[in-house]
């Protein structure tokens, strides 16, 4: 018999992703998977083989001979303006008019009757190029003169060159940390249907619907609200689709309203490797002053990314780069800038993390440095110079961190995951053990929650309470298997009393929430799930008015429990109520909004309060590699989260553990080559290794810190999850640099560049035997 005293799904409750069995059984729906209209065409990109030229002209006619091409899109065939821009730079052209930036940057587009057509005949174009010199790194770059794409920052506070002057103990150093592809199970598409007059429905896989509409309606040079971008769910995200998704919708809306027939458009996974942004590679070079102890006195650090030809989302990612290269330490005197050079491949974009992870392996490097220079265990140097007492707060952004709870988190998982007699039994092991070496590391992350752009930093949601009880939720949030979805109408369904099931969850569409933000910066729960509170309360306050003033009762009177309303001494079903509501003509729908509280930023300053809250984590993980090979696996991660009070403790664990898996990866197998002539080699699975199931830790021991609430009024309390445990897999990276020091004594830091491929790893302990 069914509990009338609960409901299914509440908020801070274990619930199965809502599309979780569509998922295993392959029924959900992506944008590939929608019916096409008759007389749909394909598109397919034509792109560069060179990585720098003067574009002279391009001769197209064996692409027009070709069977069932129908035309050809050029800059020309834009009747609106032609940039992509998410910053509004004017630097990112659909296609190019004067000059080639990138190896395989799109120059044209094929519309032909099959998608086999289209792509075959992009192969037939002769482009008439004169090469230039290029520049692929921001170490080239620089040598070569390159501008910034974007305006560089600085964040400094107190007095660094007297800090520096009077210590007697400096570490200088550069650290290259490579770059990452989103590798996201479903690749860019864009299926555009034209509609009458200006209007055109582009159904796509992004992250960001009204910036997809935006830039539609701009290079078509019509009004944003003839422009509807509907997204029910992504195969994978990750970053890669928050602004990339610009070109392929861009593509296909010019193109069907062109030929007045629905396009799509889908690139192989090579071409969507080559003609999309990655993580940011950098290359930091970092200054580090510290007492005898150990304990930071100064930091200096410089840290100069491939942005690639364009600015993208480049200026955020090396700004919180900056932001966390703190990571949970204090800096008495810093002076941190960024340098986001141009170079002459695909302009680079967000990815989980959004350039924090960068930074955080910066500060985990500096305390590595520290500690083999002062023979100590890198925890104790960590644990002395974590964040706390007095005047030991403030960051070098000057934010106060003010809800740190490291010191807590960090000795639990020193406890439970007995990392101390670990630690002791692997040196011991090390030394018996003439080619296995292990190594083990606890790293801590501090990450602060927020779009660093505050006018990101807002939210709407539509919720209707249809007259026979059931509810229909549309946010402005996109769902990319994260979760999303289900934590927002779990929130919906404790709000209004009623089962979970009740609530119908429908696409991301511009028609009914405008001027989204992206779901990003893990903040889509945050925003969008008190967006749809604020909507339900409004429904709610109005159902309550209509009880008390029908039934002569008190509005404190007026209770919602277990699907069921109690007006007094009367009850009455959800479903009953609802009914009489709508009779006696209630509003019973309501758009709700959100913008978060606290927040404000002076970039020129490099001043504010650009977070919300933190989020932290710890990890620690041992390690094996093999001296003769530098293979090496991952034996054992423990993992120590805070989600504050967990909405779904299920998908939070989730998303922890993914997160940290993907984390590895980057630091690891996931590595990206450009040759000489700028060619991205690691263009698909065949090249570019992604972490197998049989790399995850032989023993993976994941667990929330179930006693954290979120001392700020966040959605239930609870705490973002996406991005903040991804920086949990440098302790792998850690763990293998202590293997690799044990075969000179653990007297140097190894200096490991990322990736630390097997490759790398061998190198480093040669470099160590050698005493390099």
């Amino acid at each position: 018999m069914k509990d009338t005293h609960s409901i299914t799904g509440a908020a801070h409750t274990d619930r199965n992703h809502d599309s979780a069995v569509k998922h295993v059984t392959g029924r959900a729906d992506y944008t590939d998977d929608i019916a096409q209209p008759e007389g749909t065409l394909h598109a397919y990109l034509g792109v560069s083989d060179v990585a720098h030229a003067t574009l002279n002209g391009m001769d197209l006619s064996a692409v027009l001979a070709y069977p069932g091409v129908v035309g050809v899109l050029t800059a020309e065939d834009i009747p609106g303006v032609n940039d992509i821009s998410p910053t509004g730079l004017n630097d990112e052209p659909v296609f190019p008019t004067d000059k080639i930036q990138f190896h395989g940057q799109p120059l044209f587009a094929v519309v032909a009757e099959t998608r086999d057509a289209a792509r075959r005949a992009a192969e037939l174009a002769r482009i008439d190029c004169t090469p230039l010199q290029h520049a692929l790194d921001p170490i080239a770059a620089q040598e070569a003169g390159y501008p910034y794409v974007t305006a560089p920052l600085k964040l400094e506070r107190g007095d660094v060159d007297t800090a520096f002057a009077g210590t007697a103990n400096r570490i200088t150093g550069r650290m290259a940390i490579g770059g990452q592809d989103h590798m996201y199970l479903e690749g860019h598409i864009a299926f555009a249907i034209p509609g009458e007059d200006d209007d055109v429905i582009v159904h796509c896989s992004t992250q960001h619907p009204s910036e997809a509409q935006h830039m539609v309606a701009h290079v078509l040079g019509v009004p944003s609200n003839a422009v509807v971008v509907n997204v029910r769910r992504m195969g994978g995200g990750f970053g890669g689709k928050e602004s990339q998704m610009n070109l392929f919708c861009a593509v296909a809306a010019i193109a069907a309203k062109k030929y007045g027939r629905a396009v799509k458009i889908r690139p192989d996974r090579d071409q969507d490797m080559t003609a999309t942004g990655k993580r940011h590679d950098f290359v930091v070079d970092y200054d580090v002053a510290f007492d005898d102890a150990g304990r930071i006195e100064a930091v200096g650090g410089t840290f100069a990314a491939r942005c690639g030809f364009s600015a993208d989302l480049s200026g955020p990612v090396t700004d919180r780069a900056l932001f966390h290269a703190d990571n949970a330490y204090f800096y008495p005197h810093v002076r941190l800038t960024s340098r986001p050079m141009k170079t002459n491949t695909v302009s680079n974009t967000a990815f989980r993390g959004f350039g924090g992870p960068q930074g955080v392996i910066v500060a985990e490097r500096m305390i590595e440095e520290i500690a083999y220079a002062t023979g100590q265990d890198p925890l104790d140097v960590r644990k002395a110079n974590f964040y706390g007492g007095e005047g030991r707060n403030l960051t070098p952004y000057h934010q106060e961190v003010d809800d740190n709870i490291l010191d807590r988190l960090v000795s639990e998982l020193e406890d439970s995951a007995a990392y101390r007699q670990r630690r002791k039994d692997i040196v011991a092991f090390n030394e018996t053990s003439p080619v296995l070496k292990k190594g083990i590391a606890l790293t801590p992350v501090k990450f602060g929650i927020s779009f660093t752009a505050t006018w990101y930093n807002q939210a709407g949601a539509l919720v209707h309470v249809y007259n026979d009880g059931s509810i229909h939720l549309n946010h402005g949030g996109t769902e990319m298997g994260q979760g999303l979805n289900t934590k927002v109408a779990q929130v919906v369904a404790e709000a209004f009393q009623v089962d979970f099931e009740r609530i119908k969850i429908t696409k991301t569409t511009t028609e009914k929430v405008p001027n989204t933000s992206a779901t990003a910066a893990s903040s889509g729960t945050d925003l969008n799930g008190m967006a749809a509170l604020n909507a339900v309360e409004q429904i709610k306050e109005r159902l309550v008015a209509f009880a008390a003033d029908n039934w002569g009762v008190a509005a404190e009177l007026v209770r919602f429990a277990a699907n069921q309303v109690h007006i007094g001494d009367l009850t009455l079903t959800f479903d009953a109520f609802i009914k009489q509501a709508y009779l006696a003509r209630v509003q019973l729908s309501a758009a709700g909004f959100y913008k978060t509280p606290k927040i404000h930023w002076d970039r020129e300053k490099g001043q504010g309060r650009p977070f919300y809250y933190y989020a932290y984590g710890a990890a620690c993980s041992e390690v094996t590699i093999d001296t003769l090979t530098g293979e090496y696996r991952v034996e054992r991660t423990d993992i120590l989260h805070d989600v504050g009070r967990s909405l779904n403790p299920a998908l939070d664990k989730g998303q922890v553990e993914g997160a940290f898996i993907q984390g590895m990866g980057w630091l690891t197998t996931e590595e990206l080559w450009w040759d000489d002539a700028g060619r991205l080699r690691t263009h698909a699975p065949s090249t570019y290794k992604i972490p197998l199931a049989s790399d995850r830790p032989r023993v993976f021991n994941v667990k929330l810190a179930d006693w954290s609430e979120n001392r700020e009024l966040t959605i239930k309390r609870s705490k973002a999850v996406g991005e903040p445990p991804f920086m949990l897999g440098i302790s792998v990276f850690e763990a293998l640099s202590m293997a690799v020091a044990s075969v000179a004594g653990y007297k140097r830091c190894p200096r490991l560049d990322a990736p630390a491929t097997p490759e790398r790893v061998l190198m480093a302990v040669a470099r160590m035997r050698d005493g390099g």
